[in-house]
């Protein structure tokens, strides 16, 4: 597989197989993805490998949290506080979509609500990935992690793995770091659901579009 396949191809994947993934090929993919570039060689990322019980542990102490309606205290702002076009119609396309893939109706609120809760659970992927950053990091450092969280995703495309970044997760930082031992001094940007797809599930059949290059490209000679 060449690099320009696997970006093409990579998308999220939200439903997985009961199938575990050996911690030796997550070493590869990380080894591979240390090669990443950031500012100055900071190499601001962290990351927690979360499998088995411990796994287990964060996605019923995160569903529990969520389920409850527990006020979220993310590190961060993900999403804008007010939406605008052509921003807000993205958005709502891909939740609508995903809906369809889905077949669940815009109506039936306990479906919708169980499909949210998904996030919390990984969607069942055997692994997560999460990812950490030194609170003392400047903006340029949010660029960086971001570069490494693709290279991630693709590297494990290329191992036959699917993802799926998360920022859900993140909505509770603390019980994160406390189920995983990390000092505050780490802000916790999100995760990486990672696992082998389920070429049976719904949500996987979904693919979002992407803008043409016109739309959001000037050349100046």
């Amino acid at each position: 597989m060449n690099l320009i396949q696997a970006i093409e191809e990579r998308k999220s994947i939200r439903g997985f197989l009961d199938r575990p993934v050996p911690g030796p090929t997550i070493q590869k993919i990380l080894h591979t993805a240390r090669w990443s570039p950031s500012g100055v060689n900071l190499q601001p990322w962290r990351v927690e490998v979360a499998m088995g019980r411990t796994l287990v542990a964060l996605r019923t102490r995160l569903t529990a949290l969520a389920g409850a309606g527990e006020p979220k205290n993310p590190d961060y702002q993900f999403y804008p506080d007010t939406w605008k076009e052509p921003y807000l119609g993205r958005r709502r396309a891909t939740g609508f979509g995903l809906l369809e893939a889905m077949g669940i109706r815009s109506d039936d609120a306990e479906a919708r609500r169980q499909a949210f809760l998904a996030n919390y659970s990984f969607f069942g992927a055997p692994v997560a990935l999460l990812l950490f950053m030194d609170r003392s990091m400047g903006q340029g450092a949010w660029m960086d992690m971001g570069m490494f969280f693709q290279t991630v995703m693709l590297t494990a495309h290329a191992h036959g793995l699917g993802s799926c970044p998360q920022a859900a997760v993140a909505d509770y930082p603390d019980a994160v770091r406390e189920l995983l031992h990390v000092d505050h001094q780490y802000i916790l940007l999100g995760c990486l659901a990672m696992g082998y797809p389920d070429p049976q599930a719904k949500a996987n059949t979904l693919r979002t579009s992407r803008l043409e290059v016109e739309q959001f490209a000037v050349f100046h000679e």
